[in-house]
């Protein structure tokens, strides 16, 4: 009975993230913002796909002390390809990136450079996630993550 719960459970959140991603999820000035949901979009079970690209953030670096409440964030993907697309069609080195602050969802993009605005003050951990095209990790997962401040 815990099991199915907690099988049940998972599911729901999987959906809502399923749901809740889509999109360009940026503005277009390159501004983070979250995506119009796809109704649409289903999840299947099954094995994932794997990517050889890599990811890193170039802005803002680790530890960097932010002057100002906007970061501007820069990433950097090499041997993977982005699309502004979701699809249950998986494709090998095609996906988008998960934008997490704080240990919240804050943006699924297909944008390289984009501003996080009106962060509050103190310490931040930013994790970009490159993911296939449904919206769920490559296997190996393609992740990259820095954590910096915001002065009061």
């Amino acid at each position: 009975m815990r099991t199915t719960i907690r099988l049940a459970a998972a599911s729901v959140a999987l959906a809502l993230v399923v749901c809740a991603c889509g999109g360009s999820g940026g503005t277009s000035d390159g501004s983070a913002s979250p995506s119009v949901p796809h109704a649409s979009m289903s999840i299947t079970a099954g094995p994932r796909p794997s990517t050889d690209a890599t990811l890193s953030i170039v802005s803002p670096k680790n530890g960097e002390t932010i002057q100002g409440s906007d970061v501007t964030l820069k990433l950097k993907l090499e041997g993977g390809t982005i699309s502004d697309s979701a699809s249950a069609e998986l494709v090998p080195d095609e996906g988008h990136l998960h934008v997490v602050l704080d240990d919240q969802l804050i943006s699924m993009t297909s944008h390289l450079e984009s501003v996080l605005p009106d962060l509050a003050p103190g310490m931040h951990l930013l994790k970009i996630e490159f993911v296939a095209n449904d919206h769920a990790p490559f296997d190996p997962r393609v992740i990259a993550a820095v954590s910096f401040e915001v002065p009061e």
